[in-house]
Formats: structure tokens, C-alpha cells, sequence
């Protein structure tokens, strides 16, 4: 970094004409703010090594494991090659230590040595105990496992770094940022089994340069690694949205922009193949005099140059001609076929790939099945695991909403939304692909009685943290502001570690920052979650979406349906429940028996229901934002206020909103409409594995 900072400081001096230093100073000014930016950035960058211990077991001090592991390591710097990849193991069955190094492509052998030297170390500091670690810098990255991961793409966990300056041309500079990395991507994939990497620039907006650099480790396969580099492609819109500079790196590739260089081209180059030799010159018939020679060999030379220039002109104007005769082409397919998805369009699969991973798509890999189609257990051939939703040709969903759905997930990132990893289209087929979240929809746990012993306190309480932070992100962090529609306990799915993963975003709808409000004619979604100003007059904000976290908080603390709810011999609902025994203060009662008998804090659980009871209030303006539920759950020093009656009260003949503010015709309607779907909620009630998207529609 220093060196290319001083480099690039010494051809200002050498270019200005000056020497007086307050002329070169004023003459030099953008360059030395540019020259400060770069060096802020990559002292940034190199302070901000990123270390993550994984859950994958632990080891004690003196264990065979521990012993691999140190010999692992302690080989790694010593045998890196050239190259910047070297793998190693040591020991057997589950005490083994598998290891791996990965080197930016530029970076010299004995940079690359330190680096892994001062990883291997601030590896074990950090992670002392923990069988499987990573750590990026700058300049390499350092994992270890106890299980072999060796050509095995993995994309998770994820690391993102962004530049803090923003470009003034976002849209163009997105433009070229695609078509550069795009470029960028088949050349690293095209790389062998020794160097995956590759690197290059484009001229972007304002006369400024964007450069790139993509890797991945060698041991993956072309498709692989194109896989792995299109995965993070998609969280660069996310997590470095309008910024000039981003970085993503995960353990199988990495993938960095500027709009500086920041890597060395010269060390690049020197790992590119030597170009094939050149065919010997033909010898020239001998002449009789030494004049004739001259001539003779000055007219092979001009016939020659001639020949060469001429051939150039002409394979110039073809490759000119068949890339616009190309780029016209198709930009006709694509704007005639998915003009509206071409933003996505590098995460297509082929449709006979995903039909092969979910075996024909066959009831034995079926996950669950809802009202826009059914969702697939699937495992590609990299074996990565995934699961597709299928849409049925005849569902309520079309191509506007399957586009929709496309469109928001590819710019969503966050740990609690479930990822798209791509889609295909065929015909009237439309499938989108998302990660294998592998537990069951929450609901699968709180309503089933043999399930919900799972989940303790602890875990309820995480959830619903989990929950409201992507709610929020939804809200207030992402590109655009984004109110879901439809959350409920079925949409909300569980990883490994009982993370929650929202899903279904298919009647999702894109507001800008400035909108608060909007209205519609086609009320969509789950009876028992929806508030009453959406039912009774089609109008959603976040604030609908703030009433459905509130059912779900209720729901995961009672471990009861909000609409299917009975006590005692008394039929009534969830929200009138929890209120009324709140407010006579033995709110204790609406708790899951089996949390009372746990260990978990009785105060807690009591605060969570009475944010939850704050957020199903009638009057959507009383409602709190996200924003401020998520600091209500962090903090139990914040006090809440006293919530008012919910929206809607059980009464023999059906649920009707409390108040009077909404004509006698409006309340009429609701209770129709609701009633309506309280029969079809008894006739379909049902729960589904892994269903990312089971959206019930009721046309109002």
C-alpha cells in the first residue's frame, strides 16, 4: 500500500512543472485529497481483519485435535507456493485438522507468508477452543475445520467492507460494475486447477476508472467457481449500495471494486500463459547484388507490415461489427422476454438443472405446498443443498409478482431473510431457488406439541430479536423500504441454530423513502395476522407490518394461533386473551406452560407481550416503529407505555374492530371478510417444512 501511495505521489511531483512547494500544492490539491482517500481506505482495509469462530464443536488443550491442528498450521506459511494456495491436513476420523491458505492474486510469496504466519496466530488467540475458524485481511485469508472442505464451495460465513464515499453517478457506475465483473468472473472461473483469479478496470462515470479484482480458491470447478462469484455479486447491491469501493469475502471466493488500483498488475501478469511462439519469417530467394538484397528486403518488410495492418483493420471491424450485431440481438431477446428481471439475469439456472436436483421434482423431496405452488428439497451438483419453489401455472401469482419477488430478494441481504440464490423460467414453469434453511417454519415448532418442548426461553426470545431486526431492515435499512404483507409464524423459517429467516415475498411491496402510505384493492394475505385498517380499507404502511410482528410475538410467547384459539370452553382470540389478562395483571396465564416451568426470566417474557400488545393496537399512529421495538428488546431500562385495547374482539358471531371510528358498511365488511376466512382457515389449517413461500389469497 505504501508503496503505491508513494508512487503515486511521486509522479505528481515529477509532472508538476513547479517547485515551489505552495504551487505544487495548489496545483496538486485533487490529487492529494484522492492520494488521502486511498490511503485512509486501505489503512482501513488492512486494520480490519475479520475472524470468525464457527459452531462446529470444540477441543480441549492437550487433545489429539489440538496436536493435528498445531501441526497443521505450523506447515502452512513454509509450504504456500508461488501461487498463494496451499491445503493440508493432519490426523484421523474426527480428530482430524484440515487447513487451507488463499492469497490475493497479487500479492508476492514472502507478503503472502507473512500474512499467513500473523493470521495462523491471531487465529488461534481469537478462536482458542473452536474446531473450525476463518480470518480475511487484506492480503490472504487463513481457515481451518475439522471437517474436509476441500472442493467444496462454500459461500457462508460472509464478510463485507465498503469504501465510506458514495458515487455521484450510482446508476451508471452500477452499469459498468456489472458488465466489468461479469467479464471478470468467466475469466477467474476459466482459471486452472493452480490460479482461479483475475482482475481488470473499466471507464466508469465522471472520467473515472473502476477497477475489480475476483478470486476463488483453485480447488473448485469453473462452474463452481462462477457459482461461488455470482453469490457475491448479489450481496454487493446490500451491503455496498452507491458506494465506490466494496469488498465480499467468504471462504471459497472473494471479489473486491475501487475506483483506484489497488493491486499489483505487473505480479498478475506474471502468472499469465506465455502466448504461443511466433511461426519462423520465410527466407527470402538470395539476390545477385548487394542493392537488390536492400530492396528486395525492404519491400518483404513493407508487403509484410501491410498485410499485418490490413488484417487488423479487418478483424477489428468484424469482432466491432459481431459485438453490436451480438448486443443487439440480445437486448431484443431480453427486453421481449424479461425486460423487468434483466437485473438478475446472471442468477438464471438452467431449468433442467433444478428439475435433476429435486429428482423430477418428485413428491418424496416436497417440502410443503401452499396457495401460489409447491416448495422442493433440491441439491445441485456442486452438492450444495437448496430449496425451490415452484409456482403453480394456475396460482393467483403471475409472472408481475414471480418478477417482484426476484427483484427484492436479489437486493436483500441480512441474516434474517431467507436468500435467493437464483430462478429459472421455461415455458409457463417459474421456479426461484433459495438456501436450504434446514429446520422447519417456526410454526412447526411453537403450535406442534410434541416440537415446541425445543424451544426454550432462550430461544423464543432470540427468535423474536431475529424477527425484528429483519422487519427492520426491511423498514428503514435497505434500498428501499419494503413492507412484507405477509408475516406470519409459516413464513418465518429456522437455520441450524434456530436463527429466524423471513420468507415469502411475494406480495412484498416497494415504497419510497419518502411513502408512507398505500392503498389497494386486492387484500392479500393470513387471516389472524392483518390490521384492521388494511382489511376494512386496503391501506398498509410498516405499520401493517409492526401489527403481524405483534401476532407473532403473542403467538411465540402463548404457543398458541392467534385464530384458532380456545380457553376453557370459551372460543376467542389470541389478542383479547393476552389483553384482558394483562390488563387484570395475570398476564402469567397467556405464557406456554412450559416456559413457566423453565428457567427462563417470568419479567422478560411479561415485557415481550407487553411490546407485543403495543404493537396489535387498532389505531396504526399509537403503533411504535421498528426501530423503536428493537430498541424496546435490547433494553430492559426503557419503559414502555400503557398499550390500548387490540384491533378486534371475538364475539359469538365473528371478529369485529372495537372501535367506532369506521362506518357501520366498514365494519359489516369486516366482519364478512373475516368471517369468510375464519372457514377456510378451519378447512386448511396445516403447517409445512421449509415452506418459503405459502401465501393464502382472498380477493376482497
Amino acid at each position: 500500500m505504501v508503496s503505491r501511495a508513494t508512487a503515486f505521489l511521486h509522479s505528481s511531483i515529477s509532472q508538476s512543472p513547479y517547485l515551489n512547494t505552495i504551487s505544487f500544492l495548489a496545483m496538486n490539491h485533487q490529487r492529494l485529497l484522492f492520494l488521502a482517500m486511498i490511503l485512509s481506505i486501505e489503512a482501513a482495509q488492512l486494520a480490519s481483519a475479520q475472524v470468525r469462530c464457527q459452531n462446529n464443536g470444540n477441543y480441549t488443550r492437550n487433545s489429539a485435535y489440538a496436536v493435528n491442528l498445531n501441526n497443521t498450521l505450523s506447515d502452512l506459511s513454509r509450504n504456500v507456493v508461488d501461487t498463494g494456495f496451499y491445503n493440508a491436513s493432519s490426523g484421523n476420523g474426527t480428530d482430524t485438522a484440515n487447513a487451507a491458505v488463499l492469497c490475493r492474486g497479487d500479492v508476492q510469496l514472502s507478503e503472502c507468508r507473512d500474512c499467513i504466519g500473523e493470521a495462523r496466530e491471531n487465529l488461534l488467540r481469537s478462536c482458542p477452543y473452536q474446531k473450525q475458524a476463518i480470518r480475511w485481511d487484506e492480503r490472504c485469508m487463513v481457515r481451518y475445520s475439522n471437517a474436509s472442505f476441500y472442493g467444496e464451495m462454500e459461500t457462508s460465513p460472509m464478510w463485507y467492507l465498503w469504501n465510506p464515499y458514495n458515487t455521484t453517478d450510482p446508476e451508471r457506475f452500477v452499469e459498468v460494475l456489472r458488465g466489468l465483473l461479469d467479464r471478470l468472473r468467466n475469466n477467474a472461473a476459466d482459471g486452472g486447477t493452480l490460479r482461479k483469479v483475475a482482475a481488470g478496470n473499466e471507464s466508469g462515470p465522471a472520467f473515472q476508472d473502476i477497477f475489480a479484482l475476483l478470486q476463488c480458491t483453485p480447488d473448485l470447478t469453473k462452474e463452481e467457481c462462477s457459482s461461488c462469484l455470482i453469490n457475491a455479486n448479489t450481496n454487493i447491491p446490500a451491503s455496498c449500495d452507491g458506494k465506490r469501493g466494496c469488498r465480499v469475502m467468504s471462504p471459497s471466493c472473494t471479489l473486491r471494486f475501487e475506483i483506484f488500483s489497488f493491486y499489483n498488475e505487473t505480479r498478475l501478469r506474471e502468472f499469465d500463459p506465455l502466448p504461443p511462439p511466433s511461426p519462423p519469417a520465410p527466407t527470402p530467394p538470395p539476390s545477385s547484388s548487394g542493392k537488390g538484397d536492400g530492396n528486395t528486403t525492404r519491400n518483404i518488410v513493407i508487403i509484410v507490415v501491410v498485410s499485418v495492418v490490413f488484417s487488423l483493420i479487418l478483424g477489428v471491424s468484424a469482432v466491432i461489427w459481431l459485438g453490436k450485431r451480438k448486443t443487439q440481438k440480445s437486448k431484443q431477446v431480453l427486453y421481449k422476454n424479461v425486460d423487468e428481471i434483466s437485473t438478475v439475469e446472471s442468477l438464471q439456472y438452467p431449468f433442467d438443472t433444478i428439475k435433476t436436483a429435486t429428482n423430477d421434482f418428485s413428491e418424496e423431496n416436497k417440502l410443503g405446498e401452499g396457495g401460489f405452488g409447491s416448495v422442493y428439497k433440491g441439491k445441485l451438483q456442486n452438492g450444495q443443498e437448496i430449496a425451490v419453489k415452484r409456482l403453480s401455472r394456475g396460482s393467483g401469482q403471475g409472472l408481475v409478482e414471480f418478477k417482484n419477488e426476484v427483484l427484492l430478494l436479489a437486493k436483500l441481504q441480512h441474516r434474517n431473510l431467507v436468500r435467493l440464490l437464483g430462478f429459472s423460467i421455461q415455458g409457463m414453469e417459474k421456479l426461484l431457488i433459495y438456501e436450504l434453511v434446514q429446520n422447519a417454519s417456526l410454526d412447526h415448532f411453537i403450535f406442534d406439541k410434541r416440537c415446541h418442548t425445543h424451544l426454550d426461553w432462550e430461544r423464543r426470545y432470540k427468535i423474536i430479536g431475529g424477527i425484528a431486526r429483519g422487519i427492520l431492515y426491511l423498514h428503514e435499512d435497505s434500498r428501499l423500504k419494503i413492507i412484507h404483507r405477509d408475516l406470519k409464524a409459516s413464513n418465518i423459517l429456522l437455520d441450524t441454530e434456530m436463527n429466524p429467516k423471513i420468507a415469502d415475498f411475494g406480495m412484498a411491496r416497494l415504497f419510497r423513502q419518502d411513502e408512507t402510505q398505500g392503498n389497494t384493492s386486492r387484500i392479500v394475505g393470513t387471516y389472524g395476522y392483518m390490521p384492521p385498517e388494511y382489511i376494512i380499507r386496503g391501506q398498509f404502511s410498516i405499520k401493517s407490518d409492526v401489527f403481524s410482528f405483534g401476532v407473532l410475538v403473542l403467538e411465540i410467547i402463548s404457543g398458541r394461533k392467534s385464530n384458532n384459539f380456545r380457553s376453557g370452553d370459551n372460543v376467542e382470540d389470541l389478542l383479547s386473551f393476552a389483553w384482558e389478562n394483562w390488563r387484570e395483571g395475570i398476564a402469567a396465564n397467556v405464557v406456554d406452560p412450559g416456559l413457566r416451568s423453565g428457567s427462563g426470566s417470568m419479567s422478560e417474557m411479561l415485557r415481550c407481550m407487553h411490546i407485543g400488545l403495543l404493537c396489535v393496537q387498532e389505531n396504526a399512529g399509537e403503533r411504535p416503529t421498528m426501530a423503536s421495538v428493537v430498541i424496546m428488546l435490547s433494553s430492559a431500562s426503557i419503559s414502555l407505555t400503557v398499550p390500548s385495547e387490540p384491533a378486534f374482539y371475538f364475539s359469538g358471531g365473528g371478529y369485529t374492530p372495537r372501535r367506532s371510528h369506521y362506518s357501520s358498511r366498514e365494519r359489516e365488511s369486516s366482519v364478512n371478510i373475516l368471517q369468510s376466512r375464519a372457514s377456510v382457515a378451519d378447512q386448511s389449517d396445516h403447517s409445512s417444512n421449509n415452506d418459503v413461500s405459502i401465501t393464502e389469497l382472498h380477493p376482497r
